[in-house]
């Protein structure tokens, strides 16, 4: 197992180390996650996850710190040996490929235990070669979506181990410290736990496992829940952990264990004791956060929705991704079904239960990954061990031709099958697709990436009014402070960027005064600037773009292509200027 992880790793390596060598991390989250690490390590307190450096310090934010816990032990080991700036560099580095190992020995343990050692190698290598899980566990990849997966495969592997309380405890402790850590787990953590019940229903010896699991999920989560948010344990919350869904697990758990009671008395009754328990759990949200039913987007202002949350493609259904994406991702999830259906047709005994167990996960979380692209990571990785039967299958096949060269070939073909996803992107970008023409782009040479932005660090410190995709990068890599990131709690502000970028220039001027921005800063030829331009061809981006100039925007001269103007208003007197 060490030697394929060995392996992986180093084509990641390899294929990232330019963005390595330059710390380019991957996406807005990253940048942000390592920002909130850094300010922790500089004295901000444990549970304050805010970000003062936006929206003049009002700016808060639902992640959990348990994710910034291995960033911060690797950079505070090495600080001492390398200094802060490459001791980051290790870190965001290592902590990424050290969570692959994990999600790979999890996948190893849950392919060994569902079919023996014969389905550990192709398990392996089919995850290994997915790239949905493999992105969110590549070098710089440091956000919280890799930790989800790997305590998905926690949980999972609990659920096919022997039904005992230790694998309850097992499945209880990861399923709690993946919702403390995001509730973007919900949905896994309701679909192991239902699968979980269903199971008992059809074998009530399996009632101790799934009264541990509730129990310790239950207990756990209000553990987790007081140690990371200390004096904020009762506010109240959509996003993330808060009194309400404590309430729900307590409810669900105490559901679970009084169903005790009806566990010898049939099937029937075991199913009308989890409907009751459902039902009870269901009704105790809507009493004590109703509005958490429309989801945590359900409340954002129309403006912010339409253009901000509908443009976050991670969140959005795999048919308004790239068909190459849209592949990619659900490929191995269908042929694990594949795989889990055949080697339950096979399979007897308890043999037999654990691979319907494992049918029933996989047609919950490819659910979930046909509806949010971002779940396609723990979709891919659960669906591994079961997509290694078929493969395994084939593979044998193509050992017991005697002639060594189609014996070669046919074992190469099918290791070329350890990759669906990767297969079905290539042949979707072989086909001749006619691209529906594009906006002109202005004369303006575009940014290669958010280093770019860089140079804004030699300019004396201010307030920055740049684009949301932008900000955290820009709080990363410069002093200066800015007014909103992609994170919906904070909504007013992400309006008022959009405002700033899409209004007409009056109304875009009063926005950025209002932000008492000292800088307006962008980088041309990003996917969220040509939004704003196509969205309003008169507004002041579109406008600054076709070369207009405005007296209250002085231009700034910085070196490469991000622009940059000093914000000049009257209305500010008495306000030094930087």
């Amino acid at each position: 197992m060490l030697g394929g992880w060995a392996l992986a790793a180093l084509v990641l390596l390899v294929a990232g180390w330019s963005t390595i060598v330059a710390r380019v991390l991957p996406d807005a989250d990253d940048s942000m996650r390592l920002l909130e690490v850094r300010d922790w390590l500089a004295g901000q307190g444990w549970f304050d996850v805010a970000q003062h450096r936006l929206n003049g310090g009002d700016f808060p934010m639902h992640w959990s710190r348990l994710v910034d816990l291995p960033l911060a032990a690797v950079i505070v080991l090495l600080r001492p040996l390398l200094g802060g700036a490459l001791a980051e560099q290790v870190a965001v580095v290592a902590v990424p490929l050290l969570t692959l190992l994990a999600a790979l020995a999890l996948i190893a343990s849950i392919a060994r235990r569902l079919g023996g050692e014969a389905l550990v190698v192709p398990a392996m290598l089919s995850a290994a070669l997915a790239i949905p899980l493999t992105f969110q566990m590549s070098p710089l990849r440091i956000d919280h979506h890799g930790w989800q997966t790997v305590l998905a495969l926690a949980a999972a592997r609990g659920l096919v181990a022997r039904p005992d309380r230790r694998s309850g405890w097992l499945t209880g402790l990861s399923l709690a410290t993946l919702l403390t850590i995001s509730l973007e787990g919900l949905p896994v953590a309701a679909a192991i736990t239902g699968v979980a019940a269903l199971a008992w229903v059809v074998e009530p010896q399996r009632g101790a496992m799934l009264r541990t699991t509730m129990l310790a999920l239950a207990g756990a989560a209000v553990l987790l829940h007081a140690v990371t948010r200390g004096p904020g344990f009762w506010l109240p919350a959509c996003d993330a952990m808060a009194p309400a869904w404590l309430a729900v697990l307590a409810v669900a758990a105490t559901g679970i264990v009084a169903a005790a009671f009806v566990e010898r008395h049939g099937l029937i009754a075991r199913l009308a004791a989890l409907g009751v328990t459902a039902a009870a759990a269901a009704v105790t949200l809507l009493q004590l956060a109703p509005t958490c039913l429309a989801g945590p987007f359900g409340t954002l202002p129309p403006l912010v929705y339409q253009v901000w949350y509908l443009g976050v493609l991670e969140g959005r259904p795999v048919w308004e991704q790239q068909p190459v994406w849209a592949a990619a991702t659900l490929a191995l999830p269908l042929a694990g079904l594949i795989g889990a259906a055949l080697a339950w047709h096979d399979a007897s005994g308890a043999a037999r239960a654990r691979w319907a167990m494992m049918a029933l996960l996989l047609v919950a979380t490819t659910t979930t990954a046909l509806l949010v692209s971002r779940a396609g990571a723990t979709a891919n990785a659960l669906a591994a061990p079961a997509a290694a039967v078929w493969l395994a299958r084939l593979l044998g096949r193509a050992r017991a031709i005697a002639r060594p060269v189609p014996r070669v070939a046919a074992t190469l073909a099918t290791l070329a099958l350890a990759a669906p996803g990767t297969l079905a992107a290539a042949a979707l970008n072989a086909v001749p697709r006619h691209e529906a023409v594009k906006t002109q782009l202005s004369h303006r040479a575009p940014c290669r990436d958010t280093r770019d932005m860089r140079v804004l660090g030699a300019l004396p410190p201010g307030i920055v009014f740049a684009p949301i995709d932008l900000t955290p990068a820009l709080l990363l890599d410069t002093p200066h402070r800015a007014v909103a990131g992609g994170y919906h709690r904070a909504a007013t502000a992400i309006a008022r960027v959009i405002t700033g970028f899409t209004a007409p220039p009056a109304a875009a001027r009063a926005a950025i005064v209002a932000a008492h921005a000292d800088y307006l800063a962008v980088c041309p030829g990003m996917q969220e600037m040509i939004a704003y331009r196509d969205r309003a061809p008169d507004g002041l981006w579109a406008r600054l773009e076709r070369g207009e100039r405005f007296a209250w925007l002085q231009p700034v001269p910085v070196r490469g292509p991000a622009l940059v103007w000093r914000v000049s208003d009257p209305l500010r007197e008495g306000r030094s200027a930087p």
